[in-house]
């Protein structure tokens, strides 16, 4: 039943996140066509950083609010989680983020095929490795945090939520021009299945996985605890 608990956190925790991040983008549609003023990527990036603090503060005593596979990826890959639980997280995260997409396209049929519900894309004249790059920085700064807030044990854990929901509100503002400033797959992958625009959609998996698999590492060898790196090191 904890497991099951841990499974229902991640899919509530993400369909929150990508609802609220994803709608954001919808809203600033739908205000820009309506009054000519919309929310801005400042707005944007305020909702998704918001979303994303206030959502591990709701849920990280459940499942350690991971809400992102490269998170929780980067994690299997540092043995901090069984490869079976880091499945079903993913697996989880992803049908929150779905439903989160389906629920936005009920919600703002018009944004449907001019901002694809959110849909991650390109920026004007962004190559594909410059969107991998950027995803992969922007990610590799924001699992850093996650380790040194949620996992370190040093770390005052009180300040972890806001810590996080900072970085991915700079993540999206630097990010945004360029990558959309995703720093999750799910986040990508809801609004895209809803909206069936998945052209470049490899770049929301490559650049946050890649990243997040670096800053994992860098963290376990370098920053953490010597006790962490001979946990770490023995979980399986």
């Amino acid at each position: 039943m904890d497991a099951f608990k841990k499974y229902v956190a991640e899919f509530l925790g993400t369909f929150t996140l990508v609802f609220i991040a994803a709608g954001a983008v919808c809203t600033d549609y739908y205000l820009r066509k309506s009054s000519g003023q919309g929310l801005g990527i400042l707005g944007i990036s305020i909702a998704f950083g918001l979303a994303t603090t206030s959502v591990i503060y709701a849920i990280s005593y459940v499942s350690g609010a991971h809400i992102n596979p490269a998170i929780t990826i980067a994690h299997w890959v540092t043995r901090r989680i069984n490869p079976d639980t880091a499945i079903k997280y993913i697996l989880s995260q992803i049908l929150g983020a779905s439903l989160a997409g389906f629920a936005l396209k009920i919600l703002f049929p018009e944004a449907l095929y001019t901002v694809y519900l959110g849909t991650s894309t390109l920026g004007n004249e962004v190559s594909v490795l410059q969107g991998i790059i950027m995803e992969s920085i922007i990610s590799f700064l924001l699992v850093l945090t996650f380790c040194g807030t949620v996992l370190d044990k040093r770390a005052y854990s009180g300040f972890a939520g806001l810590a996080i929901g900072l970085v991915v509100l700079f993540g999206v503002l630097i990010g945004g021009p360029i990558s959309g400033g995703v720093m999750n797959p799910a986040r990508s992958f809801g609004p895209a299945l809803a909206s069936g625009q998945f052209t470049h959609h490899y770049v929301w998996w490559i650049g946050p996985i890649a990243g997040s698999i670096i800053a994992a590492f860098l963290y376990d060898t370098i920053l953490a605890e010597e006790e962490a790196k001979t946990v770490s090191t023995k979980k399986k």
